[in-house]
């Protein structure tokens, strides 16, 4: 990827404000709160997305300069662009058939797309249309034989990277959901379904795809359950705390690469460096769990001030970006890679199948144009513009 390249996209939606306002009005209300809603007040929420402006950057127009190549290696894989596609929980409740939508989208472009435990489609299903390029995050389950069952599905599959979530140890209080009368699963109550009239294209495509359901854990599920069984399912098989022995055992069984994702402490950090981990997602769950934490752009930066651990193990972001000039702060104060969730579902409730490609080739074009802006050649320089944070 060197060269002067152009990344063609919709010029109706030049950034992820418009892709959002779009999506608004075309998604329900109840599944756009699902999407957009953090926990309590939603300060966190909001900081992560604000603690980016505190990082500052310096161009250098007078440096000879050669062609750009945005690529990395993670993992023994070279990627195209130094993000991907975070999972999303009950991604075809926003928009049907969304995990496929972004799956295909992100192998055309060879970025990662991660499938949720959780999310409307199945872990084959995702590693046919990606092109076994997909990546899993698992909700540990309070038993292992189902947890094993998960991992030998996703060894079978050849999937490339687990990543096993930490950062949920009880749900967080997410008042946009209580009020909406949502939760896992959603019940439809007559507001809901009210709203869902209201945005017919929802409505087509979704009796087009089907009523979404958690794909991956179907054959775990007795036939028939109702809504209120489902809720007693999901209770019983996920709600659990996941601590540094039941990583290990993980880290024992799978083969593959393996990531932490929810480390915001040093403490957390230690701990997987030394059982063994190959990588870590630095993040604060969306700000959908803990509306007192540190946003997690400013948990990356004390992070990865560490040389000890940047020496040790990948470090990787997911939160609160929203433009190339994020993704290009993410990598001046020392993220590997990153991961965006909200973004690529504005996308997807925007432009529906186009939406995945819409929003990759958006972040590539606008990281490409700080990289000419700043003189860099390639993503690793971007500390070396790094004026202040």
């Amino acid at each position: 990827m060197s060269g002067k390249i152009v990344y063609r996209y919709n010029s109706k939606y030049p950034s992820i404000a418009d892709l959002r306002k779009k999506a608004k009005s075309r998604i329900p209300k109840f599944a756009f709160d699902y999407l957009e809603g953090g926990c309590n007040e939603e300060w966190n929420l909001a900081k992560n997305e604000s603690d980016f402006d505190d990082i500052v950057l310096k161009p250098q127009y007078l440096r000879v300069s050669g062609d750009i190549d945005m690529s990395v290696e993670l993992f023994g894989k070279r990627y195209s662009a130094p993000f991907g596609i975070s999972p999303i929980g009950l991604q075809g409740l926003m928009w049907p058939n969304a995990p496929e939508i972004l799956a295909k989208a992100a192998a055309k472009h060879d970025i990662p797309y991660t499938l949720s435990t959780v999310s409307t489609s199945s872990i084959e299903r995702i590693a046919e249309v990606s092109e076994g390029k997909a990546w899993f995050q698992l909700y540990h389950p309070t038993e292992n034989r189902l947890r094993d069952d998960i991992l030998r599905r996703l060894a079978a599959v050849e999937c490339p990277v687990l990543v096993v979530l930490v950062d949920v140890p009880s749900f967080g209080l997410r008042y946009r959901e209580i009020k909406a009368g949502l939760s896992m699963p959603p019940k439809m109550n007559i507001a809901n379904i009210t709203q869902a009239m209201m945005r017919p294209l929802w409505g087509i495509k979704t009796l087009q795809h089907g009523i979404p359901s958690f794909a991956t854990l179907k054959p775990y599920m007795e036939k028939g359950l109702d809504l209120a069984q489902l809720g007693k399912f999901m209770d019983r098989t996920f709600t659990g705390k996941v601590d540094i022995e039941k990583v290990k055992a993980i880290r024992d069984i799978w083969k593959g690469a393996l990531v932490v994702k929810g480390i915001t402490s040093d403490e957390d950090m230690e701990s997987v460096i030394s059982i063994g981990a190959d990588g870590v997602i630095v993040s604060n769950h969306g700000g959908r769990q803990i509306d007192a934490g540190e946003s997690s752009i400013n948990s990356l930066i004390h992070l990865a001030s560490n040389p000890t651990y940047k020496e040790k193990i990948k470090i990787m972001l997911d939160g609160g970006i929203r433009s190339g000039v994020d993704l290009a702060r993410a990598h001046a104060v020392g993220s590997d890679f990153n991961f965006m969730g909200r973004p690529f579902m504005y996308g997807v409730g925007a432009l529906g199948d186009e939406g995945g490609e819409h929003t990759i080739s958006l972040f590539k074009a606008q990281l490409y144009q700080v990289m000419q802006q700043l003189t860099l050649e390639k993503v690793s320089q971007f500390p070396e513009r790094l004026l202040k944070r």
